[in-house]
C-alpha cells in the first residue's frame, strides 16, 4: 500500500465499487475530468452477493486490471468488517468514532481530508461507510436505470445533505433523475464516449477474446438473451422465470436467429440453462450459454449481436443508445402486475422499458411500437406514487398526468388501491372521485370502508 502524506491539507478520495459495471462506470468518470486533482485515490471493492465467499470479488473479474491504474490502493470492504456481511451490517451509532479511527489506521488514511464517491447510497455499505466518515462529502454515481425513480428510502438529512451530485450514464437521453431530488442534489452526465473507451479496453482482454470469439460470417451474428434472477427477489417462481427465458428462445428463433447466445445471471441456477439448450435444440436454434462473468456490454463489441433480447436489464439501453444494437423486451407486462409494493424501486426500470422498447412478440412486424411520448411526465407520476412523503413537490404534476386522457396502457403503470390512498385521480372511479377529499382522515376511511366491504363479502359467503 502507498505511504500516504499526513499533510492536514491532503484529501484522499475513495471510491466504492460492487460490481465490474460500477467500477467501469468510475473509470469513466476519472477519464473525463469529472473528479478534481487529489493526493490519494482509494477503490475500496464490496462484494454484496449472498454468499460472497463463492463469487468472485470485482478485482477477480476478467479486465479488471484494465481499470486498477486509476487507483492508487485497493482495499477490500468485505475483509475490513469480516465477518459482517457488507450489505446487513451497519455501525452503531456510539462506535462510529471507534470504527473512522480503524479505517484511517487500516486504509492509512492519516488524517487527510476524505471525499466519499458511492453507489446506492440509501443502503449499505454505501451508506455504511458515509456514516463512518460523518464530515466527508459524498458524490453518488448511478449506473442504472433505478437512478430516474426516486430514492427507494428516507435517507438521515446528516448523510443526504453531504451529498453534492449525482453522476450518471445517459441511457435515455434528456430524461433527468429523480433520485436524490428531495436533497436538491444536481445531476451530472457522465459523457458516454468516456465510458466506450472503457468498455473498449474491457473487451480487449485475452479473457475476452476467449469467453466471445467474434461470428462465423456464415452463421451470421447471433441473438443475445440477458438473464436475470428475479426469483431471487421474490418477484417471479423460479419456474416462471425459467419460461421467461424459455419465452426469449422462441422469440429469437421465430425471427429467425439460428444462433442464440443466454447471458445467464451469475446466481441463477444452472438446471435453467440446460433447459434453455434443449428447447433450442428442439426448434432447430444453436444455443450458446456463457459461464464467465463478463459485462453484456464487453459481448456487444465481441459478438455485435444481431439482437439483444431482456426484461428490464440497464443494459438494452447501453446496446440501443451506445451500441446502435436492436433491443427487445420481454416479461415486462407480467412484472408491473407482480412487483409488490408499488414501491419496488425495480418498477421505474421496468416501466422506462416497457415505455419505449419494443415487445419480442410480433418484433418487426407491420405493428411498430410506439415509444411513450410523455415518459418525462409518466415517470414523474410513477415516482410521485411510489414515494410521496419524499416528493410532495410532485403531487401537482402526477395529478395533471393522471387527470389527463390516459389509454389502457398508459393506466396499468399505476394501481388503483394505489392512487385512491392517495387520493389521485384514477383512484376512485365516477363523481365519487371530484368530492374525495385530499386528506389523511378521508384516506384512512376509504382504507377502512374497503376493509369492511371485504368483511361483509366473507360473511355472505360463509
Amino acid at each position: 500500500m502507498t505511504n500516504p502524506s499526513t499533510t492536514p491539507h491532503t484529501t484522499t478520495q475513495i471510491f466504492c465499487a460492487s460490481t465490474l459495471y460500477g467500477a467501469a462506470t468510475l473509470a469513466a468518470a476519472l477519464d473525463a475530468g469529472l473528479f478534481r486533482p487529489a493526493g490519494r485515490r482509494v477503490l475500496v471493492v464490496c462484494n454484496t452477493t449472498g454468499t460472497p465467499e463463492l463469487t468472485p470479488d470485482v478485482d477477480e473479474m476478467p479486465g479488471f486490471e484494465r481499470l486498477r491504474g486509476r487507483f492508487d490502493d485497493l482495499v477490500s470492504w468485505n475483509g475490513t468488517i469480516a465477518p459482517f456481511h457488507p450489505g446487513a451490517w451497519s455501525p452503531r451509532p456510539d462506535d462510529i468514532p471507534l470504527w473512522e479511527r480503524y479505517l484511517r489506521l487500516s486504509w492509512q488514511l492519516g488524517s487527510d481530508e476524505v471525499e466519499l464517491i458511492v453507489e446506492s447510497l440509501q443502503v449499505n455499505p454505501a451508506l455504511a461507510i458515509a456514516q463512518i466518515f460523518t464530515a466527508a462529502p459524498l458524490t453518488v454515481y448511478a449506473d442504472g436505470l433505478m437512478s430516474y425513480g426516486p430514492t427507494r428510502s428516507k435517507i438521515e438529512p446528516l448523510v443526504g445533505e453531504r451529498v453534492r451530485r449525482l453522476l450518471h450514464l445517459d441511457l435515455v437521453p434528456g430524461l433527468k433523475p429523480l433520485l436524490l431530488r428531495e436533497f436538491g442534489v444536481p445531476a451530472e452526465v457522465i459523457p458516454t464516449d468516456a465510458f466506450t473507451r472503457v468498455l473498449d479496453q474491457l473487451a480487449d482482454t485475452e479473457s475476452g477474446r476467449a469467453v466471445a470469439p467474434p461470428a462465423e460470417p456464415v452463421a451470421g451474428p447471433p441473438a443475445l438473451l440477458l438473464g436475470q434472477y428475479l426469483s431471487a427477489l421474490s418477484i417471479l417462481t423460479e419456474a416462471e422465470e425459467e419460461e421467461l427465458h424459455i419465452g426469449m428462445v422462441r422469440g429469437a428463433v421465430a425471427l429467425g436467429h439460428t444462433r442464440v447466445v443466454f447471458k445467464p445471471h451469475p446466481a441463477a441456477p444452472a438446471v435453467w440453462s440446460t433447459r434453455l439448450a434443449v428447447e433450442a435444440a428442439r426448434l432447430g436454434a444453436e444455443l450458446t450459454v456463457l459461464e464467465t462473468p463478463l459485462l453484456a456490454e464487453v459481448l456487444y463489441l465481441r459478438l455485435k449481436p444481431a439482437l439483444v433480447v431482456g426484461c428490464f436489464s440497464t443494459a438494452l439501453f447501453t446496446a440501443s443508445e451506445f451500441f446502435g444494437i436492436p433491443v427487445a423486451r420481454s416479461g415486462t407486462e407480467l412484472l408491473l402486475e407482480r412487483l409488490t409494493p408499488y414501491q419496488n424501486s425495480n418498477r421505474v426500470p421496468v416501466t422506462i422499458v416497457d415505455a419505449l422498447l419494443p415487445p419480442l412478440e410480433g418484433y418487426g412486424t407491420g405493428d411498430t411500437h410506439r415509444p411513450d411520448a410523455r415518459l418525462e411526465e409518466l415517470l414523474v407520476a410513477v415516482g410521485f406514487v411510489m414515494q410521496p412523503q419524499l416528493h410532495p413537490d410532485l403531487r401537482p404534476s402526477a395529478e395533471r398526468y393522471l387527470a389527463g386522457p390516459l389509454d389502457d396502457r398508459e393506466r396499468r403503470y399505476f394501481k388503483r388501491r394505489r392512487l385512491t390512498t392517495l387520493g389521485l385521480p384514477g383512484g376512485v372511479p365516477g363523481p365519487l372521485a371530484t368530492r374525495l377529499p385530499r386528506n389523511a382522515a378521508a384516506r384512512r376511511m376509504v382504507r377502512r370502508a374497503r376493509k369492511l366491504r371485504r368483511a361483509v363479502l366473507r360473511v355472505g359467503v360463509g
